[in-house]
């Protein structure tokens, strides 16, 4: 069985997690913390905050197969388990071109590692790939429980969940800055995602969405920038959120921008159940 994951999320940077942080998050009514930038094979991070809290949920978005052993993600997937059971997400993903070494066919290395997991034990409910293209997010439908994604927009969502079928999870992550003053939000939101845009991969899945050159060229379209970054006032926020649930996203993690992210994190929790509780 898919393991539970709730509906909302929240995005810490794995090296900088803090036991505070996930425990502020849990209080704020959040079901998981997904760790970004490439957690190690170790998963100490994730168990400092598995022991820290008692019922969120921590994923990893995500292992870098290029960067981290196997085998030691089996063990770690293990130790964990042991410990906290039900409550860990292994998200692997095959990294980028521009970033790491040796890179070569991305489904046929991520197809090699699962392997590996299988064979250690790690059960398929408790791994998701970062998948993007049609041929990953098959491999998602085929060996995983689903699919975790960053700059995605709820086209790429309603995409995934078309491939994946009704019963996978489909998890987007999408910025989130809490800023009324749209130019402003743009600009924080574009030096926020203009490193990501610059990788080959983000912008051939923009293209294969629906966005042209014009808007994928420095310094970026406002169409895009609204889409990628959620921004305005909570309730704008939430209508984004819920947005990608519409079109198929199982759960939503959120990435706060600017300069209080836990307090970001907290007013957006804020207001996704307000929202609940008019509907």
């Amino acid at each position: 069985m898919t393991i539970e994951l709730g509906l909302l999320g929240a995005y810490l940077t794995a090296a900088d997690a803090t036991t505070a942080q996930a425990v502020a998050l849990e209080e704020a009514g959040y079901d998981a913390v997904w760790l970004a930038a490439s957690p190690t094979a170790d998963l100490l991070t994730a168990q400092r905050l598995l022991d820290a809290t008692s019922r969120i949920v921590v994923g990893t978005s995500v292992i870098n197969v290029w960067q981290a052993d196997a085998d030691t993600v089996a063990q770690s997937y293990h130790r964990i388990e042991a410990k906290h059971p039900g409550r860990l997400v292994i998200g692997i993903g095959a990294g980028h071109r521009e970033h790491d070494a040796g890179y070569a066919s991305p489904v046929a290395k991520i197809t090699a590692y699962l392997d590996i997991l299988t064979a250690g034990g790690v059960p398929a409910d408790r791994l998701v790939l970062a998948a993007l293209g049609p041929k990953m997010l098959r491999l998602a439908a085929d060996r995983v429980a689903g699919t975790v994604t960053l700059q995605v927009t709820p086209e790429h969502t309603r995409r995934a969940r078309e491939i994946l079928g009704p019963d996978k999870l489909v998890v987007p992550g999408h910025g989130v800055l809490l800023d009324t003053d749209v130019e402003r939000a743009r600009a924080t939101g574009r030096a926020g995602v203009r490193p990501m845009l610059g990788i080959a991969n983000y912008a051939k899945n923009l293209r294969r969405i629906g966005y042209t050159d014009q808007d994928l060229t420095d310094p970026f379209s406002d169409r895009l920038i609204d889409e990628l970054v959620l921004h305005g006032d909570a309730a704008a926020i939430a209508d984004g959120i819920r947005a990608e649930l519409a079109a198929g996203a199982s759960h939503v993690g959120v990435h706060a921008m600017g300069e209080d992210p836990t307090g970001t994190l907290r007013v957006v929790a804020e207001a996704m159940r307000s929202a609940d509780a008019v509907r």
